[in-house]
């Protein structure tokens, strides 16, 4: 048996490399404010122009967003070795993630001032690993329908060359 100092964790060796990151955000409230007073299409003219703080989770990931309007979505970004499972392939969650924010950013898109929408559901189908080669990645989100309570979107996230390594599904409820 090994003895560890009180400062390392059962199981850590003095041999592992660290490695840090850090992330730095704007106080969120300003861009919650404008969700609630913008239309779908006035939020992200401003939130690509700059003009607003982009949301806390695309800074804590890794990707932005780059287009949006008429029921569509679409970011950009990179994997980090940050977003490892314990195997050591990108965690399927960031898929979800991903994929859940183009989905839910092309419903918005479409939505008048005062009406927001949350996520009911969502699928995800991971059909290809994204490695160090992979490089810059693009989730592209469309709406497929659009009634008055609910919402349907699909999205797939794709490389430079189109190749998709993710898609899915999502409904969403359309709040007044």
């Amino acid at each position: 048996m090994t003895a560890t100092s009180p400062s390392e964790p059962p199981g850590e060796s003095q041999s592992m490399t660290e490695r840090s990151r850090t992330v730095t955000w704007t106080d969120p409230a300003e861009l919650a404010a404008a969700v609630r007073e913008l239309s779908g299409p006035e939020l992200f003219a401003k939130l690509i122009a700059g003009e607003l703080p982009m949301p806390t989770i695309g800074k804590t990931v890794g990707f932005r967003l780059v287009e949006a309007g008429d029921g569509r979505a679409v970011f950009e970004g990179e994997w980090g070795e940050h977003l490892l499972n314990p195997a050591g392939g990108l965690h399927g969650g960031w898929y979800g993630l991903v994929l859940d924010s183009a989905m839910g950013c092309a419903v918005h898109s479409a939505l008048p001032a005062g009406t927001g929408y949350t996520t009911l559901e969502y699928k995800v189908n991971i059909t290809r690993a994204v490695t160090e080669k992979t490089g810059k990645l693009r989730i592209e989100g469309w709406v497929v329908h659009q009634g008055r309570r609910t919402a349907t979107a699909e999205a797939r996230v794709v490389d430079a060359a189109g190749k998709v390594y993710a898609h899915g599904s999502e409904t969403c409820l359309i709040l007044g």
